[in-house]
């Protein structure tokens, strides 16, 4: 490493250091966008595609789900080639898939060619939700990287927002292939600008390359020491990680230690998807149309649904740390589940088609997706890499990430079958039934990371797990998840 300032540099105002460093947000923000937008804007064009392209409600949930099939390879491939190739040329390519899939998808004609190209699509997808984190992450200041997770949440709603708002735009003329057409456009600027920006300079130390580091850390912080200091502790890092990293096998997760560690990372997944928030996003117009509204009147409904979901994602981003992870989640399941109950029992009471029952079904739909932004949206991103000890938390967080794009494609593949088969109603008391029973998880097994360090989580988690011992910040609560082994509430 070289202590002194890069030749030249010393002039460099502070000014462009700002401007460097917002530069950078805003190019990795169309990251998180993009993935936002393509996951939302099928839910409109479905209503269209159908008159050019006929399909079974069977190939309608392949049409969803190929994308997350895809996310599913993207998120997997992602740490790897993240490593070797480096964040910013992955994310390039990235951009590149963006591109290749909007084109392929907005100019298919037959079923099979539009689920091969969301197919396509979704490993941008995927890619974007593990690399654009992980590069916002390693350059941003360190005084903001607390609230990266929500953030990027926050600009996944955008991008569904946006979505359902080109929906709307193009609902008149059913234009369903501009609406998916328009996803190359911030797509081509995040190639074109990703090109300018730097690599992650943790990635450059981790290839021996700490000149270059020490390089982007001057221009991103401006001052020299700081930059020094940053460069320092990376270093530090990257060693003490190459020291206690090990590779992910189900042995290590399947073993007396991370075992209930695991189940609850699984679990926190698993119910994140499988409390119906799927089933919103991506078929709130099929839903809508449904119970009685017109193709035009459930898009403009659908907007909304979109607005409130990004609204309603800022509050979780100041309460996460002061009121806690358990709260926002406790409270996120209670609302989700009276608002699933409130939807079955008027598309089960035989309302009938007319104004009340638009009204509760849009009610209990905005009073879910409130419940389910403020909480379960945000809190997860937040939780997972608290969970798991430092040796394994990478690879762990992966395979959760992996999971969850699964979890996401068997709800979107199965929901329009189901749907025609037995209802909205039946649904929806499935959907109750489940945000009660995570409402369950989180009381009796999740633990609280608020206000703890990752390596006090690490050490208290391993510690109860092997001796059973309570939790010093759950009190005498704590319950038994394996043999021997307990993680309190």
């Amino acid at each position: 490493m070289s202590a002194r300032t890069p030749a030249g540099a010393s002039a460099e105002p502070a000014r462009a250091s700002r401007l460097k460093n917002g530069l950078i947000w805003v190019f990795g923000a169309l990251g998180g966008i993009l993935w936002g937008y393509d996951t939302g804007v099928i839910s409109g064009a479905l209503l269209y595609i159908k008159r050019d392209i006929p399909m079974t409600p069977l190939l309608e949930g392949m049409v969803v789900s190929g994308l997350l099939v895809g996310a599913m390879l993207g998120a997997g491939l992602s740490g790897r080639l993240s490593d070797s190739w480096g964040r910013r040329r992955l994310i390039l390519a990235a951009s590149g898939v963006f591109i290749l899939g909007t084109l392929g998808a907005a100019l298919a004609t037959h079923v099979w060619a539009l689920i091969a190209f969301r197919f396509v699509l979704g490993i941008g997808v995927g890619i974007a939700s593990v690399v654009v984190p992980l590069y916002l992450t390693e350059l941003a200041p360190k005084h903001v990287r607390g609230g990266l997770a929500s953030l990027m949440q926050l600009l996944v709603t955008v991008g569904i927002f946006l979505a359902y708002v080109t929906d709307y735009l193009f609902h008149d003329s059913g234009a369903w292939r501009w609406m998916i057409g328009l996803g190359v456009v911030p797509a081509a600027v995040l190639a074109v600008g990703i090109i300018t920006q730097p690599e992650s300079p943790r990635w450059l130390v981790g290839k021996g390359r700490g000149d270059e580091a020490w390089r982007v850390l001057f221009q991103l912080r401006g001052e020299g020491e700081a930059a020094r200091a940053e460069l320092a502790e990376i270093e530090e890092t990257v060693r003490t990680e190459r020291e206690q990293t090990e590779s992910l096998t189900f042995r290590h997760l399947l073993s007396p230690k991370l075992r209930p560690v695991f189940v609850v990372g699984m679990l926190l997944v698993f119910f994140q998807n499988f409390v119906g928030i799927n089933t919103i996003i991506y078929y709130a117009p099929r839903l809508l149309t449904n119970v009685g509204f017109r193709d035009s009147g459930a898009i403009i409904a659908t907007m909304g649904v979109g607005a409130l979901n990004m609204l309603m994602t800022l509050p979780a981003m100041r309460l996460i740390d002061r009121k806690g992870r358990k709260p926002l989640l406790l409270w996120g399941a209670l609302g989700m589940c009276a608002a699933m109950v409130l939807l079955a029992v008027t598309n089960l009471s035989g309302l009938g088609y007319g104004a009340l029952l638009s009204v509760l079904t849009l009610f209990g739909i905005g009073l879910y997706i409130a419940s389910f932004a403020v909480s379960w949206g945000p809190v997860q991103w937040v939780m997972l890499p608290e969970l798991f000890p430092m040796r394994l938390r990478a690879a762990a967080v992966s395979l959760c990430v992996i999971f969850n794009w699964l979890f996401n494609m068997a709800v979107a593949l199965v929901f329009p079958s189901l749907l025609d088969t037995f209802g909205a109603g039946t649904n929806f008391v499935f959907f109750a039934v489940m945000t009660f029973l995570a409402f369950v998880f989180v009381r009796k097994l999740l633990p609280e990371t608020k206000g703890r360090s990752l390596e006090e989580i690490e050490q208290d988690l391993l510690r109860r797990t092997v001796h059973g011992q309570p939790d010093p910040a759950g009190g005498a609560d704590s319950v038994p998840v394996s043999s021997g082994s307990s993680v309190s509430p």
